[in-house]
């Protein structure tokens, strides 16, 4: 049976060529191919379950936040543990973490140099009122938080582990040149300016 049978509470979406979870063999299951799976599975279900990384699950919830479906509470599922927490577990309320180019993260990004720039980002990052660096660094980390204001982040030092960090609403960078890593994930281009800030609304994480 698939989602497109009909309105289900609980759809399975799976990536690549995961294994499903035994727990999880109940709910109706989708091979995302592509955004239109996800989109179809978001519109008839209370809760996905996605089976796979935070790339992944941040895919979806990018699709949630720009098909405005963010009342679709959303879980991950690794393995059976995690699979019947994904099933049981109430969701919560907490703050979107997106990017200037609309697309979300879920564990982290990471603003890092650019081919061209011998492993030095050159530039600025700041974090609401408070600067992370004003000149050279390895990088810049950006993490979701659980709590307001929604994101923390921290200028990494050589051996790419991050500093200080700095709790606020949003990251900007302005740099000559720098790579914008999204969950593991190198973003398609070179930019000069990138922004994570939180979303005017937050998403229903399970667990």
């Amino acid at each position: 049976m698939s989602a497109s049978d009909g309105a289900a509470d609980v759809v399975v979406l799976r990536f690549g060529d995961r294994r499903v979870p035994r727990a999880l063999t109940g709910p109706d299951t989708v091979d995302v191919a592509g955004s239109a799976d996800v989109d179809a599975a978001s519109s008839g279900a209370r809760r996905l379950v996605v089976v796979g990384g935070d790339a992944d699950v941040a895919t979806v919830l990018t699709r949630l936040m720009r098909t405005e479906r963010l009342g679709v509470e959303l879980a991950v599922a690794t393995g059976w543990l995690s699979a019947r927490r994904a099933l049981t577990a109430p969701a919560r309320r907490v703050p979107l973490i997106r990017d200037d180019a609309g697309i979300a993260i879920v564990g982290y990004a990471e603003w890092r140099a650019s081919p061209s720039s011998g492993g030095t980002l050159v530039g600025e990052g700041i974090v609401d009122d408070t600067t992370l660096f004003s000149g050279e660094t390895t990088g810049v980390r950006i993490e979701p938080t659980a709590e307001m204001p929604g994101l923390r982040a921290a200028a990494l030092s050589g051996r790419g582990r991050p500093g200080r960090w700095v709790a606020g609403r949003a990251a900007q960078l302005g740099t000559t040149g720098a790579r914008v890593i999204r969950d593991g994930v190198d973003g398609a281009r070179e930019v000069k300016r990138s922004t994570f800030y939180r979303h005017t609304e937050g998403w229903l994480r399970v667990g």
